[in-house]
Formats: C-alpha cells, sequence, structure tokens
C-alpha cells in the first residue's frame, strides 16, 4: 500500500503505488451509486473511462486546470477512501502530482478535506478521507470533488485511469447474514 507522510494537518506526500487494487473486507465500493462527470475531456477519453475496470484505458482532460471529476450521489452517503490509478512511467507529464479532495451538499458549498502531492506514482494510491481525530473515520457527504491541481513536469492535460471510492459496508460484521447495526445487538449476534 502506499505510504503517506504528513507534512501538515491537510497535506501529506505519497509516493509509489501498488499494482494490485487491495482493500478491507468492511469497506464496499460506492462509485456505481453516483452520478460522475469531469470538466472537460478528449474525444473517446471521457468519464466511463475512469469506470470501465481497464488500466489501459484513461480519462483525458481538455483545458487549463484545475481538472475537475464530480462525483454526486443522491442521498447523503459516507465515504472513506479514494483510491486512483496513475501511472508515471507511461503517462508522464499527464500524470497528477497534487491533488485536492473537497466534499459538501453540492457545488455551492465545497470544503477542502486533504490536499495530496504525488511523487511519480506508479499503481493504486490510496487517500483516505479520514480525519487526525481518531472518531473521524468517514465523510457523510452528498458530494465528492476530486481537483487536480498540477501535473508532473508541469503538464497542461491530465491522466487517470481508474478511480474507486470507498465507504463503510452498513453492516460491521463481514459475511455476517444479519443486519445488526446497534452495539447491543453486535453483542448477541454470535452464538457461543
Amino acid at each position: 500500500m502506499a505510504t503517506e507522510s504528513s507534512e501538515s494537518e491537510e497535506e501529506g506526500k505519497i509516493t509509489g503505488g501498488n499494482q494490485h487494487l487491495i482493500v478491507e473486507d468492511d469497506l464496499r465500493e460506492m462509485g456505481k451509486k453516483a452520478a460522475w462527470s469531469v470538466s472537460s475531456c478528449k474525444t473517446g477519453n471521457g468519464v466511463s473511462s475512469l469506470r470501465d475496470d481497464n488500466l489501459e484505458t484513461y480519462w483525458q482532460s481538455d483545458g487549463a486546470q484545475p481538472h475537475l471529476v464530480n462525483i454526486q450521489f443522491q442521498k447523503k452517503v459516507k465515504l472513506q477512501l479514494v483510491v486512483l490509478y496513475v501511472d508515471f512511467k507511461l503517462d508522464e507529464s499527464y500524470t497528477p502530482s497534487k491533488i485536492s479532495i473537497r466534499a459538501g451538499d453540492g457545488f455551492h458549498n465545497l470544503k477542502e478535506i486533504k490536499t495530496v502531492e504525488l511523487v511519480k506514482p506508479t499503481g493504486w494510491v490510496y487517500l483516505s478521507l479520514s480525519g487526525n481525530d481518531p472518531r473521524e473515520t468517514f465523510v457523510n457527504t452528498f458530494m465528492l470533488q476530486i481537483v487536480v491541481l498540477s501535473n508532473h513536469l508541469n503538464g497542461r492535460d491530465t491522466h487517470v485511469r481508474q478511480i474507486k471510492v470507498y465507504g463503510p459496508r452498513p453492516n460491521p460484521i463481514p459475511h455476517q447474514p444479519f443486519q445488526f447495526t446497534s452495539r447491543e445487538f453486535i453483542t448477541y449476534s454470535t452464538l457461543r
């Protein structure tokens, strides 16, 4: 998994990447419940390329920075992790170097929750949405916006090959057939 060394409360540097997508069992992919849009794209390299599970395709922006990926949900959801697949070896100056993640109810009140600097990433890059407080394990939001602020080698347009968004499973016990939600019910959920 990629390592994150925090420079300040909201900004960190991530180097490397992971060739295989590894996500904990207590998280589920939430992207299929959302409406996705981008600020701009080249013909044939649109938003569908971000969600096709193919690492050979990519979204390519077309225009001035910053480049935006908007992820909107119909109802408020809990989000815990954003995972991007970027490849510096293939994309060079098209690879994002600084990314901001914003959350809110809509375009009118987005708040920046994390800024990350990527150093020549190749593979899956994990961006946790949890805050510094241990009680802040997720973001409860209607909309998430991923902003590419700059690219490596001062590139203008950007390539992002895949984006996955994960939230906690509604049932805190994996592979449990019943949906126990309160702490008291979870206590009595197993037979001895």
